[in-house]
């Protein structure tokens, strides 16, 4: 291939590239500078949540009882900047001509909204202290609560997801779901911010695991690796496309176990105290303390 030709091929591709139709719903247009939120900085926030819900497990491993309130003192601070930054970004992706100036009525509302977020921690810790307490009691081969906080997928997904949660139903736009993708590539288990969950949660193994939009988890509920608590069907409009936000997921009772992949699908009730087999499709509801095995 000639140079003539290379160059006519590499101009060609860059106006196929720049054509509008071929950018259509793919473009996102930046407005005076304002950057969609940093999948990187995120991870940070991730971190430094970690440090803070889990200090000595996570971040500065030098943290002892005499440091830590200066240590969590710093990265509460950090934190705040951090989230208040990535919130107006996301802020700005939803609202494109909000503007970024120092006291514009989104960065007052992204700061506002990083500082109820901070509030929430301590919450956040009681909760994830429990889905600890969870794993640990549900898993023979743990031989303590530090390994369960250092080594198990489910309090990095979880911990993901909790945060993520409090900022979705913040009404925080596009970050609970970088943030819920950010632990579906580390850990294999994808659950949706907009899903609720009780205390008291675990997730053995974990890989494999997908929890919808719209499902409703109760208290003291185990779920092994592989299971989808997924939609059956999508109700269409008049246009034919799929109506959004409508229930469309399963309610897992308290105390229900769901072993490995095992596929339940549509908005049924899986009653309290339910068990749910192995490698089995569920799309009825079962009445309570009912048990549901795959037929050999």
């Amino acid at each position: 291939m000639d140079s003539n030709n290379f160059t006519q091929i590499l101009t060609q591709t860059v106006e196929q590239l720049s054509d509008a139709d071929s950018l259509k719903d793919l473009f996102h247009l930046h407005q005076d500078g304002n950057p969609l939120p940093s999948g990187k900085v995120l991870e940070e926030i991730i971190d430094l949540s970690r440090a803070i819900i889990f200090p000595g497990y996570y971040g500065k491993s030098k943290i002892n009882k005499h440091t830590i309130k200066y240590h969590t003192g710093l990265a509460v601070e950090k934190l705040s900047k951090l989230l208040e930054d990535q919130i107006l970004a996301g802020l700005c992706f939803s609202c494109p001509h909000s503007g970024k100036g120092e006291n514009t009525p989104c960065r007052l509302k992204a700061r506002h909204l990083a500082f109820q977020l901070i509030a929430k921690l301590p919450e956040i810790r009681h909760t994830l202290a429990t889905d600890v307490e969870a794993a640990f009691l549900g898993d023979p081969a743990a031989d303590n609560r530090g390994e369960i906080i250092s080594c198990y997928p489910v309090i990095k997904a979880l911990t993901n997801y909790r945060i993520a949660h409090e900022l979705h139903q913040l009404g925080v736009p596009l970050i609970p779901r970088i943030i819920s993708e950010m632990a579906h590539s580390e850990t294999g288990i994808d659950i949706h911010p907009a899903a609720t969950i009780g205390h008291h949660f675990t997730i053995d193994h974990g890989t494999g695991v997908v929890i919808g939009a719209t499902c409703v988890i109760g208290n003291n509920v185990k779920l092994y690796q592989g299971v989808t608590l997924g939609a059956k069907s999508f109700p269409l409009d008049a246009d034919g496309n799929p109506i959004k936000g409508i229930p469309r997921h399963p309610i897992l009772e308290d105390d229900v176990v769901v072993y490995s992949n095992a596929t339940i699908l549509g908005r049924i009730t899986i009653g309290r105290g339910s068990v749910v087999g192995a490698n089995i499709w569920v799309t009825e509801s079962m009445q309570p303390n009912s048990k549901k095995y795959r037929k050999e």
